[in-house]
């Protein structure tokens, strides 16, 4: 029998500021050579448990535990975090937040420096791991120089000089393109084969995670584990759906379709799936039932952009020649790679920089002479983190604050115009509350509302759903679309390809600094060399499809517009 890494026996914690345990009864036993995936809603208890596997509790966060949990054959209790760093390696969601070292070379070798490793077999152990993470040839680059994924890389290289036991994961694919975050399970694949240490994944995005195999699925909630199942057997179930995490989309399609899933046609992973030509046929029918919406877009332009180019400080060409149209009261999403210009497109809208060349134009009128307060008049920003953006304590002075800045209205209509919004965005009852007593997702609500009550014409959010659970994404979503209805028009800039999907009916596609593409969202995701040049990823209803002999686009238009019904 394989050795087990972690080993947790009716393991029950309670943190010290805290009235009731965040982890209950928790049995679970990990083993060198298994690849896991954790999920479950935002507050089921992944992170805390990620906490006990690393050392962080009680290092970082003391508090009362009963039961017990051996790390490597050895208690909890008797491992430093030091010790434990040499058993479990953690990859952080914000790899910004793991680097020490001035270049990537320096940051991969910090534990052999604290070690006291002698040069010559530093350097050698140092370039091992960056060739087994594809990063050798940026030993010299400074970490911030890097891509998301590159950066991902390095936190994985400084890890692998020890010889850890397990990987830990923990939402490595949150803030990367759909290409990069591909690619980071590829390598999460190739690291499983080519060790024997265990891999634990902690991740939202369930259907990315599954594009490789993984032995098995933990699903938590309320602080208990509900499920530790193979990937097919969970996807046959209902707890998934029952537990407020996205099903992969296949899924959600054969189930509309009448197709029974159980674990014999091999569900959990699209390119394994097995359908007999009876489901086939049902897949067909259902496809052939669905109506299309055809509910024309409007055609008033609002915002144009002409000829934008932009260069930073040093030369490099951000974007090259943009020509776009937005029209009024659309919701539009802009994806690409990262770094492909999407969110230097949005700070030369807003004004935070200006183009060298080229022209915006709002309602007709260029807006080369509006200094920023003047634009933000019409058009509002919404940063990806809320927390960046609120100074104030309370809820009610946070979003009255642009109003009160402007000086235009008295007290009382303030107050009128903050209550509107405040109503709007399902914040009213809370407006005496305190941001600090909100939720993630509360917060975003907060931000959205200080922009609305300036009654902007538009507003941009970058990557609106980031890290978020599918309730508090359907949260966040169904308000935004509800705004859209009222009239603003809604600019998206996300790497989730079904927040695209779902939410909007075109997309414009950056990749290195230019626009390839601006046509319908089915469109862009069935076309493979589209996505392959702007690092996204076909969409597995195109597989899907294309098993049961449907038209790819027309197929994934159809399961749109059915999933926008039966959620309605």
């Amino acid at each position: 029998m394989s050795e087990s890494v972690i080993e947790f026996k009716d393991f029950t914690f309670k943190y010290e500021s805290q009235a009731e345990p965040t982890l209950f009864n928790i049995n679970l036993t990990i083993k060198k050579g298994e690849k896991v995936l954790i999920c479950g809603p935002s507050g089921c208890g992944k992170s805390t448990l990620s906490h006990c596997m690393n050392g962080l509790i009680p290092a970082s966060y003391p508090g009362e535990a009963t039961g017990s949990l051996t790390i490597g054959g050895v208690s909890y209790k008797d491992h430093s975090i030091f010790s434990l760093s040499k058993i479990t390696g953690t990859v952080l969601q914000d790899s910004d937040g793991q680097f020490i070292g001035l270049t990537v070379g320096e940051d991969i070798a910090f534990a052999l420096e604290n070690e006291n490793i002698k040069v010559p077999e530093m350097k050698e152990r140092v370039l091992n791991a960056a060739k087994k993470v594809g990063i050798e040839g940026f030993l010299s680059h400074a970490p911030h120089e890097l891509s998301g994924g590159q950066k991902q890389r390095v936190s994985l290289a400084g890890i692998m000089v020890d010889d850890v036991s397990l990987f830990l994961f923990d939402e490595p694919l949150a803030n990367l393109d759909p290409q990069a975050g591909k690619s980071t399970i590829e390598l999460i694949e190739q690291i499983h084969k080519t060790t024997d240490s265990a891999i634990v994944i902690i991740e939202h995005r369930l259907e990315d995670v599954l594009y490789r195999n993984v032995d098995r699925v933990i699903l938590m909630s309320e602080g208990r584990i509900i499920a530790d199942l193979s990937p097919d057997e969970l996807l046959s179930s209902n707890l998934l759906i029952e537990n407020g995490i996205r099903e992969p989309l296949y899924v959600t399609a054969l189930k509309y379709a009448g197709v029974e899933i159980t674990p014999s046609i091999k569900p959990g992973r699209i390119d394994t799936l097995m359908l007999s030509s009876e489901d086939k046929e049902k897949v067909n029918k259902w496809y052939k039932n669905v109506t299309i919406d055809q509910s024309p877009l409007s055609d008033e332009v609002l915002l144009e952009a002409k000829d934008i180019s932009f260069a930073y400080e040093g030369g490099y060409q951000a974007l090259s020649n943009i020509s776009l149209k937005i029209n009024k009261g659309e919701m539009l999403s802009i994806v690409g790679r990262n770094g492909a210009g999407k969110s230097t497109f949005s700070k030369l809208i807003c004004g935070f920089e200006k183009p060298q060349k080229g022209v915006f134009y709002l309602n007709g009128n260029d807006l080369s002479s509006y200094s920023i307060k003047e634009r933000a008049d019409h058009i509002g920003y919404v940063m990806q983190n809320p927390n960046q953006m609120i100074t104030k304590p309370m809820i009610r002075d946070e979003v009255s604050l642009g109003l009160v800045l402007e000086g235009k209205l008295s007290d009382d209509e303030i107050k009128a115009k903050v209550d509107s919004v405040l109503k709007v965005c399902g914040l009213y009852e809370m407006r005496s509350w305190p941001v600090s007593a909100l939720s993630y997702g509360q917060k975003k609500r907060v931000t959205i509302a200080s922009i609305l009550s300036m009654d902007p014409e538009i507003i941009i959010l970058d990557e609106p759903t980031a890290g978020q659970d599918l309730r508090h994404y359907t949260e966040i979503m169904e308000f935004l679309k509800k705004l859209n209805s009222l009239g603003v028009t809604i600019i998206l800039i996300t790497h989730d390809m079904h927040l695209m999907l779902e939410y909007t009916k075109r997309a414009v596609v950056f990749t290195n600094g230019h626009l390839i593409a601006d046509t319908s969202c089915e469109e862009i995701l069935t076309d493979e060399r589209r996505c392959e040049e702007a690092s996204l990823k076909k969409t597995s209803l195109s597989v899907l499809a294309s098993l049961c002999s449907l038209p790819e686009t027309e197929f994934v238009r159809r399961f749109i517009q059915e999933d926008k019904r039966r959620r309605a």
